[in-house]
């Protein structure tokens, strides 16, 4: 009815406004109170929808994520071995998470030290879940693995992925540097 429209358009602009100003100004350099004021809605009703500035960017990034893993899925699709494939489908995650260095690394803060059960935390799990799940698929079929021997590996190679993007030693990384620093531990554990 009119009230669910009426929500759905304050999420809206609630997603727009944080994603402009995190964009523009990074993270922790916005305020919940400058997000509503560009919403055009009150601080107590930006709480109704996200209760921290963490949420917030999660709930903006967890969409960014939805949509890079798609775009490795279909760059995945092409690959002839696992290592291209599993590649195909990361680099455009960390494509996505290098937008906004500060913001990447505190979304991947918030999505592994938050609240697993507060819903935005929850879509972020849900999106990493995929994405292992995704290179299972890459991994059993391309590789030839068993599917546990498989799922071992994709959490493997979800924690490679995480924590080079993390780390302070890539800040200044470009995009195609991460993906290097990731194929090459990745081929490290794969099985030939």
């Amino acid at each position: 009815g009119r009230r669910e429209r009426n929500k759905q358009a304050k999420l809206e602009r609630i997603i727009t406004a944080a994603d402009e100003l995190f964009a523009e100004r990074g993270v922790d350099e916005v305020t919940t109170q400058q997000i509503a004021d560009a919403a055009d809605i009150g601080t107590g009703t930006l709480f109704l929808y996200a209760k921290t500035k963490g949420e917030l960017l999660l709930l903006v990034q967890n969409t960014h994520y939805a949509d890079a893993l798609e775009r490795g899925r279909t760059a995945a699709a092409d690959a002839t071995n696992s290592l291209d494939g599993a590649m195909g489908l990361v680099a455009p995650i960390v494509a996505c998470n290098r937008v906004q260095i500060d913001n990447g690394r505190t979304y991947l803060r918030e999505m592994v030290f938050g609240d697993p059960t507060e819903p935005h935390h929850a879509e972020a799990l849900s999106i990493v879940a995929q994405t292992e799940k995704a290179i299972v698929g890459i991994l059993t079929d391309l590789a030839r693995l068993s599917a546990p021997e498989a799922s071992t590996l994709a959490r493997v190679i979800s924690a490679i992925q995480f924590l080079t993007m993390a780390s302070s030693e890539h800040t200044d990384s470009s995009i195609d540097e991460i993906v290097d620093a990731i194929r090459t531990q990745v081929a490290a554990i794969l099985p030939l």
